[in-house]
């Protein structure tokens, strides 16, 4: 069997962007999830890790695994090959996975898994499980991640996410609860894929409908793609790598669109990814859509999405109103380490605070601000070097075994 994907994984310095999409989903009979136990409505904590909602599951009674919620995903898939002997396989078969470009990458279709949550079961799932993790999702989240939910959970059950206390309330769309003074934004699903039609405001100050995925892989607020053809770039905006694909880096540019419309909520000054033109050629069989919406932006709101009733009801939460910044230093880094307990730089944007100063790819960064870097949540990290225009941090660098110490002025650039 082929099994057809165009996949991105990207994931820009403080904005972890993920975008899987399956084209050709796995034929098997009607995969679903459904709740047990008698009860109408389940609670499921998670994790908002670097703009990845992470939540536990168990498979095969084995676990508990760490997968990201994506309604990116077109069907179950396993990122981290070592699943393989954890959960105890003893059927599989190999499949050939197409990326961008032609290259291709192996999987194994895994049948017959039993997914568990507290008081939520699969009924006739499988999975794809990748035999290279190419994607370093782990290290990105400074966690063990292993992989990605997606359509068939989405498809069969009403969920609704409150960013606030970080909680996954889940029953069967009969049994959903509607959010009190909140909006119903219409959705369809094509592709195994939620889209919705949202206003944005262009660079020449047009209104355009524009057609989105509502991805709650993808960890930008906002990313377009052929409207900048028709209607321009902003002025100000910065290159940048969006992140890592199949085939390699995604290069394009970062910057803002002056207001997105949802239903009545307006949000102004969005931070926004364009990828360039050499990439998007390279998208084949990919339904029509403009762009891409992500838990960057969606996570300002709570959120149900009933994917029977098609639609998504959405109303303001706390942070409805928190400026959008994108990250002032210049550099992308991950953990790395057994305990994902080093912060190591990726890559340092050319003219950049972090370049400007003589950081380097490989280097690790020990403190900052006299803290160590063990002691602090990635988040944290990442919400320091998006914090203040100017604000000067000092670091201690460790290279090739000699130590210094810099200090680092933020720039915001866009």
């Amino acid at each position: 069997m082929q099994f057809n994907i165009i996949k991105r994984f990207t994931y820009p310095s403080c904005f972890g962007l993920l975008l899987l999409a399956l084209l050709c989903p796995l034929k098997t009979k009607a995969q679903y999830f459904d709740i047990t136990g008698g009860k109408k409505r389940v609670s499921i904590p998670f994790k908002l890790v670097r703009n990845l909602v992470i939540v536990q599951l168990r498979i095969n009674s084995k676990g508990p695994f760490n997968f990201v919620m994506d309604t990116g995903v077109g069907g179950m898939v396993i990122t981290d090959p070592d699943l393989l002997d954890s959960i105890g396989i003893t059927t599989k078969r190999s499949i050939k996975l197409y990326g961008l470009g032609g290259q291709d990458y192996e999987a194994y279709v895994i049948p017959h898994i039993q997914v568990r949550m507290p008081n939520i079961s699969s009924f006739l799932m499988q999975a794809a499980l990748l035999k290279n993790d190419p994607f370093g999702l782990s290290a990105y989240a400074g966690m063990p991640v292993h992989g990605l939910l997606g359509y068939d959970f989405f498809n069969s059950l009403a969920v609704r996410f409150n960013f606030t206390d970080s909680t996954m309330v889940v029953s069967r769309p009969e049994n959903m609860r509607l959010l009190k003074k909140g909006i119903k934004i219409p959705i369809t699903i094509e592709d195994k894929k939620p889209y919705l039609v949202a206003n944005i405001k262009m660079p020449d100050g047009k209104m355009v409908a524009s057609k989105l995925i509502i991805d709650l892989g993808a960890g930008h607020p906002l990313s377009l793609e052929h409207l900048v053809q028709q209607n321009g770039m902003p002025v100000n905006f910065v290159a940048a790598n969006l992140g890592m694909g199949l085939t390699g880096p995604v290069n394009g540019y970062i910057s803002r669109v002056a207001e997105i419309e949802l239903g009545k909520y307006k949000l102004k000054n969005v931070i926004t990814s364009f990828p360039d033109m050499a990439y998007l050629k390279t998208q084949v069989n990919v339904t029509p859509r403009d762009g891409n919406l992500g838990i960057g932006l969606l996570k300002r709101f709570t959120i149900v999405l009933d994917y029977a009733g098609k639609a998504m009801y959405i109303k303001p939460g706390p942070y409805f109103k928190q400026p959008f910044e994108h990250d002032m230093s210049g550099m992308e880094y991950y953990f790395g380490g057994a305990d994902f307990d080093h912060l190591i730089i990726g890559r340092v944007e050319p003219d950049s605070p972090a370049y400007n100063v003589g950081l380097m790819p490989n280097d690790e960064i020990t403190s900052i601000n006299l803290k160590p870097v063990g002691k602090m949540s990635i988040e944290e990290i990442d919400d320091i070097f998006r914090s203040k225009d100017g604000r000067n941090l000092l670091l201690h660098v460790s290279r090739n075994k000699s130590f210094d110490s810099i200090i680092l002025t933020l720039k915001r650039r866009i």
